[in-house]
């Protein structure tokens, strides 16, 4: 068991400066909290910096989620096909739209939706799934040309979830959630993701429709253009000019904005992510490294043909059995030696709400995965040393 006293490593940390706090301070001092100026100045940015139209800000990565499976018009009596590998929220951003999840399988050894699990979880639904949310697993993705092919043969609207894959780029060229493969990308600004905004979420689209519906549906459908009025009279005054305080509700909808004080850290925070994108990369080519000697026992997820992750995680498949222990036992000795580490994730597909309303479902691809998995340390502020001291820590507790 390692007995380092260093600083406690976690498995993933936020990184905020000066600039980050004087941004933030600059709005508490004279700018509008909420609803002003930062917002769409934030919206600008990140839409340039994906490559894509529009970029909608909202709370949080969940709500992200949420707000795409609305404007794909997902509603009760619908099926959306999920990967069972993911974060709880793309399967619940699903139901809470009244619409079914039929799970899919991913593969064992990077945790991805490939082509064929979609087209098993397509079968198994009926050929009824209306659309599917592929999920950037580890800031990775595979096949999304495929994928996307099949379902728009099938008349499903892809929704991916982009939320660890800020900064990722595919091969080819683009980037996930620039719209070469899906109608909406979802993004979150968790301060463990790429960038930090407190919380925060964005879904991108190159729909300019949909655009402006997320932006209704993100602040209770608030219609204030009188062209999309249905009761002019009350809304124009003697002069025929428009009521300054009138708007319209004319679905319902939901308060999802985003506060010009996240805005204003997700803005300063933009400005750093190729910095931190490239300061990660260079962590994860170390511990790929590092890791080398020990891969009949500890390997790295393996990597896409075709997407360049930003490692948001860094994750390893461990062989428990044949290391002789087990993951809570090495977790614990781990934390003891300062290095935190998470599971991502245990399969969606198994938690009881879902396990009530669809039963037990055989995925052994998830079941693979879900048994190995174990993300280490990663994120801007560390250094290769950290690297190695995390490296030590899991052969001394592996007997290597």
């Amino acid at each position: 068991m390692s007995g380092s006293t260093d600083t406690f490593l976690p498995y993933g940390s936020h990184y905020v400066d000066e600039s980050d706090i004087e941004a933030v301070v600059d709005v508490l001092k004279n700018g509008p909290l909420t609803c002003g100026p930062k917002v769409d100045e934030f919206e600008a940015a990140f839409a340039r910096k994906i490559g894509v139209s529009d970029a909608i800000v909202c709370a949080n990565g969940t709500a992200a989620l949420h707000l795409a499976c609305l404007a794909a018009g997902l509603q009760e009596g619908d099926i959306a096909i999920v990967p069972a590998i993911t974060f709880l929220a793309t399967a619940n951003a699903v139901r809470m739209t009244g619409a079914e999840v039929c799970f899919a399988d991913v593969n064992p050894t990077t945790g991805l939706m490939s082509p064929d699990d979609l087209i098993d979880a397509f079968e198994r639904s009926g050929k009824r799934a209306k659309a599917v949310l592929p999920v950037h697993m580890n800031g990775q993705s595979e096949h999304m040309q495929d994928i996307a092919a099949f379902a728009s043969r099938q008349g499903m609207v892809v929704i991916s979830d982009c939320c660890h894959a800020l900064g990722a780029e595919y091969l080819n060229s683009g980037k996930p959630g620039d719209g070469q493969f899906e109608a909406f990308g979802t993004f979150s600004l968790h301060p463990v993701k790429s960038i930090a905004m407190g919380e925060g979420g964005v879904v991108t689209t190159n729909n300019s429709a949909k655009a402006h519906l997320l932006r209704q549906l993100r602040g209770h459908a608030m219609e204030k253009d009188p062209g999309q009025w249905s009761d002019t009279q009350a809304g124009t005054a003697l002069d025929g000019k428009p009521n300054p305080w009138y708007y319209e509700m004319q679905k319902l909808a939901y308060n999802y904005r985003a506060t010009d004080i996240q805005c204003a850290l997700g803005l300063s925070q933009l400005n750093k992510l190729d910095g931190f994108v490239e300061k990660r990369r260079s962590l994860a080519a170390h511990y790929d490294r590092q890791l080398a000697h020990l891969n009949n026992r500890v390997r790295a997820v393996r990597r896409s043909n075709d997407c360049v992750s930003a490692w948001h995680l860094y994750p390893v498949l461990i062989d428990f059995p044949y290391c002789g222990g087990d993951r809570a036992g090495l977790m614990e000795a781990l934390h003891a030696s300062g290095v935190g580490t998470q599971v991502h994730y245990v399969p969606v597909s198994r938690q009881p709400y879902y396990v009530e309303r669809y039963g037990h479902l055989n995925l052994p691809g998830a079941e693979s995965y879900y048994s190995q998995v174990l993300s280490l340390p990663i994120f801007p502020a560390m250094e290769p040393a950290d690297v190695d001291r995390v490296v030590r820590a899991l052969a001394e507790n592996l007997g290597g």
